[in-house]
Order: structure tokens, then C-alpha cells, then sequence
């Protein structure tokens, strides 16, 4: 009879020593766990940063895209005989020339 309570009192403990392994298997990893997320937060990786540059260089095409299109309507307001309007033509030209050479320039497929 005795050995009913032995029994049962050591089944239980070893079965919570498989929970108390676990408990202390999670805290003593928890900082390497916590310290590569925050690496990983910290670094890009290349398909990140190219997504990055792309999304950039897409923004300059549509801006310089805005800037032709004002420069076209700027320059016909201008040969219609608008003063004022051949001066803002001069300067969205200049505008459109410092962000050109921000744009990469697809190179020509060979043949």
C-alpha cells in the first residue's frame, strides 16, 4: 500500500523535471533568442536594400516624369510670347537636369 504514494510521488517528479528542464533550457537561450532578433532588426539584407534603391529610383522616374511634362507645358506658354513662363521653363530644365543623374541608365541590349 505503501508503495502507491512512492510510486506516484516519483512519476510526478519526473515528470516535472522534464518541465523544470524546459524552464531553465528557455531562459538561459532567451538572450541568444532576444540578441539575433535585434541583429536581425538591425542589418538589411541585399533583397531588402534592393527593394530599397528600387522603390528610390522608381520615385525619381515618376518626379522626372512630373518635371517633362511642366516643362513641356512651361515651354509652349513660352513660345506663345509668355515672359514668365519661359523663366519657369529655365528653371524646371535645370531641376530636371540635377535629378538625371540620379537615374540609372538601362544599358543597350546586344545583339
Amino acid at each position: 500500500m505503501r508503495a502507491l504514494p512512492f510510486l506516484t510521488l516519483a512519476a510526478a517528479g519526473l515528470s516535472l523535471s522534464g518541465c523544470v528542464v524546459g524552464a531553465v533550457a528557455d531562459v538561459v537561450t532567451a538572450p541568444v533568442r532576444v540578441g539575433s532578433k535585434a541583429v536581425d532588426l538591425a542589418t538589411t539584407s541585399q533583397s531588402e536594400a534592393d527593394e530599397k534603391r528600387g522603390r528610390e529610383i522608381r520615385k525619381r522616374e515618376e518626379q522626372l516624369g512630373k518635371l517633362e511634362r511642366r516643362y513641356g507645358k512651361e515651354l509652349r506658354d513660352c513660345q506663345d510670347g509668355d515672359r514668365g513662363a519661359c523663366a519657369k521653363a529655365q528653371l524646371t530644365y535645370r531641376e530636371m537636369q540635377t535629378l538625371t543623374p540620379a537615374i540609372p541608365v538601362e544599358p543597350e541590349p546586344e545583339d
